[in-house]
């Protein structure tokens, strides 16, 4: 008896298909194929690429639009202080009363406009000097308590929360 001692064969598919088909016919199909596969696969990465760099210049844009228009509503909203003013320039009379209610009108529209886009006076007569808030102009002696804001020579203002301009105050020593 004599054994049969053939080891099996591993062939690729592209073997296996040269050996079910012939040989020339069918490596030219193959390759075909897997070219129009490439193209394929080549054509999908371009198109995510093309769809990346659409979203990403069309966030740029919005960022941009953002950026140029973010003071649009406040500044609507000063308009009608500034037309206050211009009719106070426009007023005839030269009572003093008159012009006096024309500006305590127009500070109370421009107080409006500061609630509505959250600026908050910071006025700390009598408060402990806190640096965070307050600019040190000079040091007095009082006879108040040391640390303490004696007078406030110009109000602060913050924007939630956040200081904008510290108040400029006089502090006792």
């Amino acid at each position: 008896m004599t054994e049969n001692t053939q080891e099996p064969q591993y062939n690729t598919p592209i073997e296996d298909d040269l050996q079910q088909n012939g040989a020339a016919g069918s490596l030219d199909d193959r390759i075909s194929e897997l070219e129009s596969q490439l193209a394929e696969a080549q054509a999908a990465v371009l198109y995510v690429k093309a769809d990346g760099e659409n979203i990403r210049r069309r966030a740029m844009d919005d960022i941009e639009k953002a950026r140029k228009f973010a003071l649009e509503k406040f500044s609507n909203e000063l308009l009608a202080v500034k037309d206050s003013l211009d009719a106070a320039l426009l007023i005839e009379a030269t009572d003093v009363q008159s012009y006096k209610d024309g500006v305590q009108i127009t500070a109370n529209q421009l107080t409006s406009v500061f609630d509505k886009f959250n600026i908050a006076e910071i006025n700390p007569l009598g408060e402990k000097f806190d640096p965070n808030k307050h600019q040190a102009i000079s040091m007095l002696e009082n006879s108040g308590e040391p640390n303490t804001v004696t007078s406030v020579l110009q109000k602060g203002y913050t924007l939630n929360d956040r200081v904008l301009r510290p108040a400029l105050v006089m502090v006792a020593k």
